[in-house]
C-alpha cells in the first residue's frame, strides 16, 4: 500500500512540477532578449511555412509538424527531467533539496548538449554565448521542476516505511 501511496504522490508532484518548469521557461523566453529572438525567429518560420503551404492549396501540414516537434521538445525538457530525477531519488531513498534541484537542473540543461552531440568547432564568441545564456535558461528551468516535485514528495522520498519504536506511540 506504501508502494501506490509513493507512486500517486510522485505523479501529483510531476503534475505540479512540469507547469513549473513551462512557466519559468515562458517568462525566460520572453525576458531575456537572446531566447525572445530565438522564439521569435521559429514564430516566425513556422507562420511563413504555414502560410506558404497555404498559398499553394496544401493543408498546413508543416503547421502540424512544427506543433507536435514543439511537443516534442518540451516533453523532454519539462517532463523527462524531474520525472527521472524523481524515480532514481525513489529507488535511492535521497530526500536532499540539491538532489532534486540540481539535479533535474543539470540534467534539463545537458539535453540539447547530449542531443547535438559534439559542440561545433567553428563556434563564435557571439554563438557561444548565446548558447551559454540558453543552457543557463534551461538550467534554471530544470531546476525550478525538480525544487516543486521536491516539495511534494522529494522530502519523504523512498520505498522503505520509517521503523516504529517499540516503547512509544
Amino acid at each position: 500500500m506504501h508502494l501506490v501511496g509513493r507512486l500517486f504522490l510522485g505523479a501529483f508532484a510531476l503534475l505540479l512540477a512540469v507547469p513549473a518548469g513551462g512557466s519559468i521557461l515562458m517568462l525566460a523566453l520572453l525576458v531575456d532578449p537572446t531566447a525572445n529572438a530565438w522564439l521569435t525567429n521559429g514564430a516566425l518560420a513556422g507562420v511563413d511555412m504555414a502560410l506558404s503551404d497555404l498559398s499553394a492549396g496544401l493543408p498546413p501540414e508543416g503547421l502540424t509538424l512544427l506543433i507536435a516537434g514543439l511537443a516534442q521538445a518540451l516533453f523532454v525538457l519539462l517532463f523527462v527531467p524531474p520525472a527521472l530525477v524523481g524515480f532514481t531519488g525513489e529507488m535511492f531513498s535521497r530526500r536532499g533539496l540539491l538532489w532534486y534541484g540540481v539535479g533535474s537542473g543539470l540534467l534539463t540543461a545537458a539535453l540539447p548538449w547530449l542531443a547535438r552531440g559534439v559542440a561545433r568547432p567553428e563556434a563564435g564568441p557571439g554563438l557561444r554565448t548565446a548558447e551559454a545564456r540558453l543552457t543557463l535558461i534551461l538550467f534554471v528551468v530544470g531546476a525550478s521542476a525538480g525544487l516543486v516535485y521536491w516539495l511534494v514528495a522529494g522530502r519523504s522520498a523512498g520505498f522503505s516505511r520509517p521503523e516504529r519504536h517499540a516503547g512509544g506511540a
